[in-house]
């Protein structure tokens, strides 16, 4: 399996669909399935029962997983593709743009 190019904790920009343009940070990764939960993007209408943890049940606003491909790495405000690259025996991404490493 290959590594993927986003990570839990980027910024990422959304570049197709209805929230394009929309730029987020990344709250969970599905590597088997190749999608993105970000942050204030793709929110749906849950209606959710009561329960213990919510007692009044009610309508919830939430993010939905986007697909991978709909979404670019911000660096420094740009978005940019990723690439990778050995460095000292590791492999590290590096922003497509710049050539500067961004871990």
């Amino acid at each position: 399996m290959s590594t993927m190019k986003i990570k839990k904790g980027d910024t990422v920009k959304v570049i197709a669909g209805k929230d394009n343009n929309a730029e987020g940070k990344v709250l969970s990764v599905d590597v088997k399935n190749n999608k993105v939960l970000v942050e204030g993007v793709n929110m749906i209408t849950k209606h959710a029962k009561p329960s213990q943890a919510n007692p009044n049940g009610g309508i919830v606003q939430k993010e939905a997983p986007i697909d991978i491909s709909n979404v670019m790495l911000v660096v420094k405000g740009k978005a940019t593709r990723v690439g990778f690259k050995m460095e000292n025996g590791k492999k590290v991404r590096f922003a497509k743009s710049t050539g500067e490493v961004i871990d």
